[in-house]
């Protein structure tokens, strides 16, 4: 007897098609680089939901401007929908997006499998995290893992990737096609270590970088002029954390209670006199891309505008940073 209520499992699949020449995932945020235009990525904060609906919602303002969104993997050690599963709605609905895989939560086992999971989703971008430790987020009974770190993690996925094995050497029959990336941060201490821990994730894979925020411009280009003469910069898309600050009171707590985030008393002190302080830091955040975009070897910025992801596309047509689009090709605003 015939069985008409059988999926049509064609008329979902997603394409696993070969990337074109000199790329490795066909992804835009990829392409858009390889082209050489300045590339824009952004953060999505996750929904404590199950309902999708609350992952477009989030994304839509992001959509506008962004080559890819970050699926964030539970950051700062607090639970929220899973960064797997936010990349594979995102990716459903035709949007880039970077999936982000800490350390922290699972082992290499686990991983990789999810890595082959994403890249069958149609996931091609990927962050390499080490992770925040449990101890900052509102669950520290939670065991941390810990069995690899960013570094690691980006020499696994590349084996993956260019070998076609899995770390046990047992061989992958299709590899997964993914755009490799990790993190830093530039203006924190010791700085003229930062430049060198760089170049340890180029050597062990990563195709971009996407740093902290960075406030502090001179410190910033301080470090550019490292990665130009160690010439990482012509070995990895760097793209550059921006974002707006809502408040001076919000801008000192993140300085005091975010790893990694460096901002100097001129910022706070320019947004406590400010009339309206959300203004005055979505203000400061444009001033910063266009600043950003003049230094040698920044290919791009990566915002991360936490609760104010409705500013995200104006700040970006503000700054000017995507009026030579108009020259980009068809194929590199395809997902």
């Amino acid at each position: 007897m015939t069985n008409n209520t059988h999926p049509d499992f064609a008329r979902w699949q997603p394409s696993y098609d070969p990337p074109p020449p000199g790329h490795v995932s066909g992804s835009r945020l990829e392409r858009v680089l390889r082209q050489g235009h300045f590339a824009v990525t952004a953060e999505l904060n996750p929904p404590d939901s199950a309902d999708p609906a609350d992952v477009f919602e989030a994304a839509r303002p992001l959509a506008e401007v962004a080559d890819a969104i970050n699926a964030t993997d539970a950051s700062g050690a607090n639970c929220h929908m899973s960064s797997i599963g936010i990349s594979a709605l995102l990716t459903r609905a035709g949007m880039g997006t970077v999936y982000q895989i800490s350390c922290r939560d699972r082992n290499r086992i686990a991983i990789q499998g999810d890595v082959l999971g994403a890249a069958a989703m149609g996931v091609r971008n990927v962050l390499c995290l080490t992770g925040d430790g449990v101890g900052v987020g509102d669950q520290p009974g939670a065991r941390p893992v810990f069995d690899l770190d960013s570094i690691s993690l980006l020499r696994t996925i590349r084996t993956m990737r260019d070998d076609g094995v899995f770390l046990s050497g047992r061989r992958i029959s299709s590899p997964p096609r993914m755009f490799l990336g990790g993190a830093e941060n530039p203006c924190i201490a010791p700085l003229d270590w930062r430049p060198d821990r760089l170049a340890k994730k180029v050597e062990a894979g990563a195709d971009f970088i996407q740093t902290n925020y960075i406030f502090d411009i001179p410190v910033f280009e301080r470090f550019m002029v490292r990665v130009r003469d160690l010439g990482l910069e012509r070995r990895v898309f760097i793209l550059a954390g921006v974002g707006p600050l809502a408040s001076a009171k919000a801008a000192r707590w993140m300085r005091s209670n975010v790893p990694g985030v460096h901002i100097p008393d001129a910022v706070i002190n320019r947004m406590e006199k400010a009339p309206d302080q959300g203004e005055e830091g979505k203000r400061i955040c444009i001033e910063l891309i266009q600043q950003i975009r003049q230094i040698a070897g920044v290919s791009g910025v990566h915002v991360m505008a936490y609760r104010r992801e409705h500013l995200v596309s104006e700040i970006i047509a503000q700054s000017g940073v995507l009026q030579d689009r108009t020259t980009l090709s068809a194929d590199a605003v395809r997902a």
